[in-house]
């Protein structure tokens, strides 16, 4: 018997393929030096659309307690996304003026690198993060962390416990859900009567347009355009009265919502982007389907760079080891055949990732930057490569050196 697949959202059939990548292990399961002669699962790693809501998404594979429990991921470590979130903080607090008297909670708060700075303001805060090595990274720097999933069940205890959220917000975790229905519903019960909700996550409408397929691994269960998260906020009673593009993650955008009938006044944003989305054709088959082509030439053109270079003897580092850089490497089959090492500056992923001080030692003519959301910050932090005539090269939206 065939397998049946259905949307996560809307149950309706799901049978249209937007990019079949191949197999793939979940790109943020690194492994120790322990397992390296193990063997690794590898699960199929193929995004489908859903024809009725528009939602693309991922089947799930391994449920979020084995995937999100032990992370390699801690926000603190990129520069920039610290300054995002004290950005951010400054943001909310001028324009809804929250005050100790508010209650502010995070879901997927990760080592407390936003929930600090309204500390530092004075305002009540709640962390709440699956990851227990992450939550204890939080709590340690005094920001109050329970290690639990978020959904309709914990957003039922916090309601018991009289914790309802002034500001409830969630950064790049809307898209790890596999149950995307428990989670908007959790936070429809977790959200005070005048509350207000921002939700940040990578934008499908920057994905297609950049060709940013490598976001696409077994962590992300869905892909998100405002169209469609509309339709799922409003299925339980909530509604979108603002929403900003942030360039964070190659293009993301944050939400404002509230509970239907109530909150502020729409700003017309929301309509605004919509139409674009809708004009560039996100309620069109036919945009979704051409997008596996697009993956497939993308990665003909970067094996074709990378085998030139080595025939011409030239020595291939990548910098940064993110979830994205996995997907890039195993669905272009790039090994130590055509990288000799990767350097990243987290301490917590594993084996063979080294020190970016290896950079200096071994002198390579090409740095491949993985993290390319981060290629500015990166180009910077290693900009002493050019002393010996190396080169940044970036893989999306196709391959290139950058100058």
């Amino acid at each position: 018997m065939m397998h049946k697949r259905e949307c996560r959202f809307c149950q309706s059939p799901l049978d249209v393929t937007f990019a079949d990548l191949g197999m793939s292990p979940f790109s943020n399961s690194y492994i120790t030096r322990e397992r390296l002669m193990t063997m690794e699962p590898f699960y199929p790693l193929h995004a489908y659309v859903c024809q009725e809501c528009w939602l693309v998404q991922l089947e799930e594979f391994e449920s979020p307690q084995a995937i999100f429990s032990d992370y390699a991921y801690f926000s603190s470590y990129s520069e920039s996304w610290l300054e995002h979130a004290r950005n951010y903080v400054s943001m909310m607090i001028d324009r809804f003026h929250f005050d100790e008297r508010s209650n502010v909670v995070e879901i997927a708060s990760n080592d407390g690198y936003l929930l600090q700075y309204f500390v530092e303001r004075g305002v009540k805060v709640q962390g709440i993060e699956p990851a227990a090595n992450v939550a204890r990274v939080a709590a340690d720097r005094g920001i109050p962390t329970e290690v639990c999933f978020f959904g309709i069940e914990t957003a039922a205890r916090l309601v018991t416990e009289r914790r309802q959220a002034d500001l409830l917000l969630g950064n790049n975790v809307l898209a790890h859900v596999p149950d995307i229905n428990d989670f908007v519903g959790g936070m429809k019960l977790a959200l005070a009567a005048d509350g207000i909700i921002t939700m940040e996550f990578p934008h499908l409408l920057q994905l297609i347009q950049k060709n940013q397929f490598d976001t696409i691994y077994h962590e992300h269960f869905s892909y998100l355009s405002l169209l469609t998260v509309e339709r799922v906020f409003a299925a339980h009673g909530l509604r979108l009265f603002d929403v900003e593009e942030l360039p964070t993650h190659g293009g993301s955008i944050r939400i404002f919502a509230c509970h239907s009938g109530r909150g502020p006044t729409s700003t017309g944003n929301v309509e605004a982007l919509k139409k674009i989305e809708v004009d560039f054709g996100l309620r069109n088959l036919d945009t979704y389907k051409q997008f596996d082509a697009r993956v497939k030439e993308t990665k003909r053109k970067l094996l074709t760079f990378l085998v030139e270079a080595k025939r011409a003897n030239k020595k291939i580092a990548a910098y940064g080891a993110p979830a994205k850089g996995n997907t890039l490497l195993n669905y272009c089959g790039l090994r130590s055949d055509f990288i000799d090492f990767t350097v990243d500056r987290s301490p917590h992923k594993h084996i063979p990732i080294l020190h970016p001080d290896a950079l200096k030692r071994a002198r390579p003519d090409y740095l491949l930057i993985l993290p390319w959301n981060l290629q500015q910050e990166i180009m910077h932090q290693a900009s002493y490569i050019r002393q010996w005539g190396g080169q940044f090269v970036v893989p999306i939206p196709e391959v290139h050196v950058a100058a």
